[in-house]
């Protein structure tokens, strides 16, 4: 017998470029792991990229990270941004730095078109190191 939606496949860019990058990094994936009906499959490397936007500011530590869950693509997309407020981050203008960024970038093949929520993330095919991480976690993938 069912309890709840079967598990499903998403990747979560983490990207962090003000202060211990690494550590938030870090403290992000830990976060994500004790999320409920969650697993953390596997991580990527975790990389340093200029900063997206034109605006000058520290460039960026990134990974993508694989897990699989059963919370739907509003509730993680919710606990995502619950984990980045935790670390500080505040939402005030489009590619400022960021304490902590967490874009959900696929949910399993759900592909939505909302205000709030674009299914595959719309930057996926401008972000070379996006696809690069997204590489490196194809052993996790079933």
């Amino acid at each position: 017998m069912s309890t709840g939606p079967a598990p499903t496949r998403a990747w979560v860019a983490l990207g962090s470029n003000l202060g211990d990058r690494a550590a938030r990094l870090a403290a992000a994936r830990t976060a994500l792991a004790r999320l409920p009906d969650t697993v953390l499959l596997g991580a990527s490397q975790v990389e340093e990229t200029a900063p997206l936007g034109g605006r000058p500011q520290p460039p960026y530590l990134n990974q993508m990270v694989l897990l699989e869950t059963a919370l739907a693509p509003r509730a993680l997309l919710a606990e995502l941004h619950r984990i980045e407020a935790a670390a500080g981050r505040v939402r005030r203008e489009r590619w400022a730095s960021r304490t902590l960024d967490l874009d959900l970038v696929r949910y399993g093949d759900v592909h939505a078109a909302e205000p709030d929520l674009t299914l595959p993330h719309p930057g996926l095919a401008e972000r070379d190191f996006w696809r690069r991480e997204m590489e490196e976690l194809t052993p996790y993938v079933r």
